[in-house]
């Protein structure tokens, strides 16, 4: 059965944020229909996938936050993580976490694949009985 996804892309890191993209597209079977909303930053993810809630059956969110010299790391990761599983929760539909979070630009790097799999999470709900 086709499916609607939206994957919501923060892309403060253009690099890491266009593998991210990359890898998770490489995952959703091309029957389905996919549109894609870029954000400024990660905090911005949880209120996109909110206005857009009902307009789909399952969401993506990308994003990366690198840890700098202040608290702010913890805060941006904490918030938007518990956000997407409230939102996922509340509403019953399944949001794959792609947020990567990492203390430096190579661990980014590194991991900029793992949009696939909060892709295949998202397949992997989609499809439970």
């Amino acid at each position: 059965m086709k499916k609607k996804y939206l994957i919501v892309i923060a892309d403060y890191y253009k690099e890491i944020s266009i593998g991210l993209l990359k890898s998770a597209q490489k995952i959703i079977p091309k029957s389905n229909s996919v549109k894609i909303i870029k954000v400024p930053g990660v905090f911005e993810i949880p209120v996109t996938i909110s206005k857009n809630i009902r307009k789909f059956d399952a969401f993506i969110a990308l994003g990366c936050v690198i840890k700098g010299q202040t608290p702010h790391f913890d805060f941006i990761s904490q918030a938007s993580t518990n956000a997407i599983m409230d939102l996922s929760i509340k509403n019953k539909k399944p949001i794959g976490n792609g947020i990567i979070t990492c203390l430096n630009m190579k661990q980014a790097i590194e991991r900029k694949k793992k949009g696939a799999e909060a892709a295949s999470a998202v397949i992997s709900i989609l499809s439970q009985k």
